[in-house]
């Protein structure tokens, strides 16, 4: 027996459905002509890496004399489907020449991308060095979460920067689903930066991060509230962190005001929602956690560096 509804019934479903059309516009799409294609954003963010790091996911065996063509034929197809894709981002955008825009964006951003690989591999010798795990480079570059969601984040960041709305942002979003990884593409990070294991990683629009800054998994660099919605939009309401900085896993750190100072330690679980003073090592109470003995050389060099404890 067939459990489908009959065609009378089927009738008084599209009837309320075209009324829920009418009532909430905002959420159909009627020119689909002009709608960013989600699959060649991916497949575009896929040949980028693939410029970036080349020899790594071509898929086949790249020869020194090869090199210049398999770069000229990946730009050739990352610009064509980019600037299509970011034509139809500004299409609905008064005042915004789309084709031309378009135009001029892409070749700013892949003129950017040697940039970006220098940032990057000053992102793959953090890795390295602060991971006694890490076998190689090349491990880091195949298979480190973290390492594919701050190369996306480099990618989507530049994009951001030159005004393309919503692209950025399905980037990332490609890079949190993969992941578990959360970066805004507005978030200013500097170079040497490492997320280890990375899980829960959230990292806000407005957040300033520094130099050899280093993270692990379940941070939360972000808004201490969002109450007033689209009224804090271009407010800063995520941290600043300075350079040589550690934050330890499950830590939060929230508020536009709040600054953490040079080689500040953040350890784990700690909830921070004001500044903190640059060679601190900031630690939530425990009571039950003891540590009694002579002068370790983790102590001794914490000494010797002027660090002081900052327990909340």
């Amino acid at each position: 027996m067939s459990i489908l509804p009959a065609e009378r019934d089927i009738r008084k479903l599209v009837s309320a459905l075209m009324e829920s059309y009418g009532r909430e516009d905002g959420l159909i799409k009627i020119d689909a002509r002009n709608q960013i294609d989600k699959a060649v954003i991916v497949e575009t963010l896929n040949d980028l890496r693939s410029l970036l790091f080349a020899g790594f996911f071509s898929g086949k065996r790249l020869r020194e004399d090869s090199l210049e063509y398999y770069a000229g034929e990946l730009l050739e197809r990352v610009g064509y489907n980019l600037e299509k894709q970011i034509k139809r981002a500004f299409a609905h955008k008064e005042g915004v020449k789309a084709e031309e825009a378009a135009r001029r964006i892409t070749y700013e951003f892949l003129a950017k991308l040697p940039e970006i690989r220098a940032v990057l591999a000053t992102d793959v010798a953090a890795a390295f060095d602060g991971d006694p795990a890490a076998e190689s480079f090349d491990e880091i570059i195949l298979s480190y979460p973290g390492f594919y969601a701050i190369t996306t984040h480099r990618l989507a960041h530049e994009l951001h920067l030159l005004g393309v709305p919503l692209i950025p942002r399905m980037m990332s979003e490609r890079a949190h689903n993969r992941t578990g990884i959360d970066i805004h593409p507005g978030a200013s990070i500097g170079h040497h930066f490492f997320i280890d294991h990375g899980t829960g990683v959230v990292i806000g629009e407005t957040a300033a991060i520094g130099c050899f800054v280093k993270i692990y998994q379940g941070v939360t660099i972000g808004a201490l509230s969002t109450k007033d919605g689209q009224l804090l939009k271009n407010v800063k309401r995520h941290p600043t962190i300075e350079d040589r900085v550690t934050i330890y896993s499950g830590a939060s750190i929230l508020g536009g005001a709040t600054v953490i100072g040079e080689s500040v330690v953040v350890g784990s679980n700690a909830f921070v929602v004001k500044s903190v003073p640059k060679r601190t090592r900031v630690s939530v109470k425990n009571p039950e956690l003891q540590l009694k003995g002579g002068k370790t050389e983790e102590r001794a060099e914490l000494e010797q560096g002027e660090y002081w404890d900052y327990v909340i």
